[in-house]
């Protein structure tokens, strides 16, 4: 059995020194530090680049993790703070978070034409109108 020598991780310790770690990555981490270093090094690289502005980098960070479909809240928080630290205005910071709350609509795309198709079926089936018909009535 041969042990295999320590991994170089200059860009997780980094992030894990200046708070930005996800500490749900810490089991990742420790399985296979190699292909996470990889990770979050991708991850970070329109910070490190400069090819995007700190203030759209913050924006667009703040828009994702806020968005229905991660919801992290360390990351809103930390981002939000940094935003504020570079002179973001309350106000462009809201207007992430509307447009990124649109995302919601899609619950409704998916669910309201099933209840209107169970609505039918039901009635169909039961002979009796639903609650909503009824109040229509």
């Amino acid at each position: 059995m041969t042990i295999d020598a320590p991994i170089s991780t200059p860009v997780v310790d980094r992030l894990q020194a200046t708070g930005y770690w996800n500490p749900l990555w810490d089991q990742l981490f420790e399985w296979d530090p190699e292909w996470t270093e990889q990770f979050v090094t991708m991850g970070t690289m329109s910070n490190r680049d400069g090819i995007l502005s700190p203030k759209f980098v913050e924006l667009l960070s703040i828009g994702i993790d806020a968005s229905t479909t991660h919801l992290y809240a360390p990351g809103v928080r930390r981002h939000i703070r940094a935003a504020l630290e570079i002179g973001v205005t309350r106000q462009e910071i809201l207007a992430v978070l509307q447009l990124v709350s649109v995302l919601g609509i899609h619950s409704c795309n998916l669910g309201v034409p099933i209840l209107a198709e169970e609505l039918k079926a039901f009635e169909a089936e039961s002979g009796q109108p639903t609650p909503m018909t009824k109040e229509r009535q």
